[in-house]
């Protein structure tokens, strides 16, 4: 799955979750700048990532992400992996 699709598909995601259509991914997006992305969101969205896409994070990985470009990064990892 290629970088652009998965932005699209986490576009989605975010404003269905943050119900702001404004929100506009980009690599260097981080929590600090989207006003409802707290810690209770952050699960929520790591949950519907992980439904959508039909991976699984691990703990460290959670630990370490700090944009929403190494969120992009680890889902296409993961994908690759699985050879989709």
């Amino acid at each position: 799955m290629q970088q652009e699709d998965i932005y699209a598909q986490l576009t989605s995601i975010f404003h269905d979750l943050f119900d702001d259509e404004s929100i506009v991914l980009s690599p260097s997006l981080t929590a600090a700048d989207v006003p409802e992305w707290d810690s209770f969101n952050h699960i929520n969205l790591i949950v519907a990532v992980e439904a959508r896409f039909g991976i699984k994070f691990q703990t460290a990985e959670l630990e370490s992400m700090q944009t929403v470009g190494h969120l992009v990064d680890l889902i296409q990892k993961k994908l690759v992996a699985q050879g989709r």
